[in-house]
């Protein structure tokens, strides 16, 4: 079995009218369409693209999100290129969302290139660029044998050749 990829993801938000306003200029920028079918008689804004659809809906409890709880530390979503992560960056600027400057990030792999910013309540949200190290992973599934570091092991085991 082989799960392709992650479907939907859903999100509670404080206030759903005011995560709308910051949610729905974000994601048509960010290429995305938007629903706003209920759920169960509650409201829900649905953002979907070819691959993934990300939903907002009212939480059923108040409190700050804190992203060390248990629960959703932060949401990443993969573009093509540090171009487009450098263009998601300048349209959310133009929209009044700060975001961090793009920028590598060693300590994750030394090709990963993103920025990251914030939701209304909280939620960190990060654009990266799909990495050549993604890109091997794929390419060399089938070559990958151990559950924990495979592509490590597997260049291990290529230097000893």
């Amino acid at each position: 079995m082989d799960v392709i990829g992650l479907d939907h993801l859903y999100v509670t938000v404080s206030d759903l009218a005011r995560a709308e306003r910051f949610y729905d200029p974000v994601m048509e920028a960010l290429g995305f369409h938007k629903g706003d079918k209920a759920i169960a008689g509650e409201p829900h804004a649905h953002y979907f693209n070819r691959v993934l659809q990300y939903t907002i809906r009212p939480a059923r409890r108040d409190g700050p999100h804190d992203p060390y709880a248990p629960g959703l530390h932060h949401l990443c979503f993969q573009v093509a290129s540090e171009d487009a992560v450098r263009e998601a960056h300048a349209r959310l600027w133009a929209l009044g969302v700060e975001s961090s400057e793009p920028c590598r990030y060693p300590d994750y792999n030394p090709d990963y290139y993103a920025t990251f910013f914030t939701d209304p309540d909280g939620i960190r949200l990060e654009i990266v660029a799909r990495t050549p190290y993604r890109d091997e992973v794929v390419r060399r599934w089938d070559d990958l044998r151990p559950v924990v570091n495979p592509l490590a092991e597997l260049h291990d085991r290529e230097r000893r050749r």
